[in-house]
């Protein structure tokens, strides 16, 4: 670190440390507003976070995503849901040299739905604070990860202190459905030499992620009435068939894995999700359609992944004399996240690591992980990109929580990171 910076990371730190309860208030009011993807909220919860920092006097650019150029694009990375609107934000914080590296923090405000509120011990938008741990959907994925973020970058900007290199603040939606609001941030042209993305990783560092691709099986039948079902052909039983070769192909896929997805049991998971057939008791049902999503290894071309899936299904149908002749048909919805990986040789993955180990004393893991996320639009563009976040394990589930220690660990070493000496890629 330049020895001159130390009294301003002293400053921001001290701060960041203050502001603790703040940080609090602010996840808890965010949790409030129910955020899920393309709801009004979605938008809400932007226009919050835009009023909390344009109230600081910060450098905003705050703008409509025009979401059907967009998805007309042949790049777009899907969605899932439909939206009426969108909003991309972005904050700045100016550094004093123009050549030196600018990082990004980067944190999606969108969440999931909560589903059957009677799996939870509290409204799942409480942001109920209990045993060290903020509670509600979206807390660990990733409105914890997103306060810390936001919290270090007010730090830095209330103590008037400027990084060598830009510091930005990315405020994200739709991440969770395809990744709509990275993909419009750098449609909008905003780049850094460096980015860390604030996803729940229990403060490990999150160097690659596997890809998921979105699939919808249509798997015909022939309809007759259920008292003379031999003369039809029930498209239940012929998706019996093939459930058990998709089985197959994840293990096929998993035998080899990259030394960085060693850690999960299925790197690179498939997975069938929703499974809908017939519109009638006693009719044998001439038709089933199956959603699930396929996982991508690291490096694996998209398109490669595809005709894979593709090919195996067809060979599936070839063995059997119904779907020989009509075939199940693969389409490919909804969010496509190809697979990303932190080039090497950049230095990122090093200083989030020693930053970290130098303030707490551990050592982050470096690792992958088998989901797919924004790090592989920001790679893909040119920007460095990790996850380091607070929370790991209780997204997507009934009473998610997050651990307040681990959101203001993580503010601390971004405020570190962030007034290093430079930030090259």
């Amino acid at each position: 670190m330049n020895h001159a910076a130390q009294p301003a990371v002293q400053a921001a730190t001290d701060a960041l440390r203050d502001a603790r309860a703040e940080a609090t208030r602010t996840l808890t009011d965010l949790i409030r507003i129910p955020s899920v993807g393309g709801t009004p909220e979605e938008s809400e919860i932007v226009h919050h976070v835009a009023d909390l920092l344009r109230a600081e006097g910060v450098e905003l650019d705050l703008w409509p995503i025009p979401v059907a150029q967009l998805e007309s694009r042949e790049d777009f990375p899907g969605m899932e849901v439909a939206r009426a609107e969108a909003w991309g934000l972005v904050a700045r914080i100016g550094g004093t040299d123009p050549d030196a590296g600018s990082l990004m923090l980067n944190g999606h405000l969108d969440v999931v739905p909560p589903g059957d509120p009677g799996t939870w011990s509290t409204s799942p938008w409480s942001g109920d604070i209990r045993d060290g741990h903020a509670y509600g959907r979206g807390a660990c994925d990733m409105k914890g990860g997103f306060v810390a973020a936001l919290q270090a970058f007010l730090a830095i900007h209330r103590t008037g202190t400027r990084p060598r290199g830009d510091l930005l603040l990315a405020a994200v939606i739709g991440e969770e459905d395809g990744g709509l609001g990275t993909y419009a941030t750098l449609d909008r042209g905003w780049r850094a030499d460096a980015c860390v993305i604030t996803e729940p990783t229990a403060l490990d560092v999150l160097a690659a992620n596997g890809g998921a691709l979105t699939f919808r099986l249509r798997v015909p039948g022939l309809a007759a009435h259920a008292c003379a079902r031999t003369s039809g052909v029930s498209a239940v039983e012929k998706f019996q068939l093939i459930f058990p070769v998709l089985r197959a192909l994840e293990a096929t896929r998993n035998r080899r894995v990259d030394p960085m997805m060693r850690r999960w049991d299925i790197a690179y998971p498939l997975e069938v999700g929703t499974v809908r057939s017939g519109d009638w008791a006693s009719t044998v049902p001439d038709l089933l359609v199956a959603e699930g999503r396929f996982g991508v290894a690291l490096d694996e071309p998209v398109d490669s992944a595809r005709a894979e899936f593709e090919s195996t299904v067809a060979e599936a149908c070839a063995q059997d004399p119904w779907l020989r002749e009509h075939p199940v048909t693969v389409e490919w919805w909804g969010g496509q996240f190809a697979s990303g990986r932190c080039p090497d040789g950049t230095g990122l993955v090093q200083r989030v690591v020693r930053t970290h180990r130098a303030l707490t004393g551990a050592e982050p893991a470096v690792v992958g992980a088998p989901y797919g996320s924004d790090l592989r639009l920001l790679t893909a563009a040119g920007v460095p990109s990790v996850q380091f976040g607070p929370g790991v394990g209780y997204g997507h589930c009934p009473d998610e929580r997050v651990c307040l220690d681990q959101v203001h660990a993580c503010a601390e070493t971004l405020v570190h990171l962030a007034l290093k000496d430079g930030h090259e890629g």
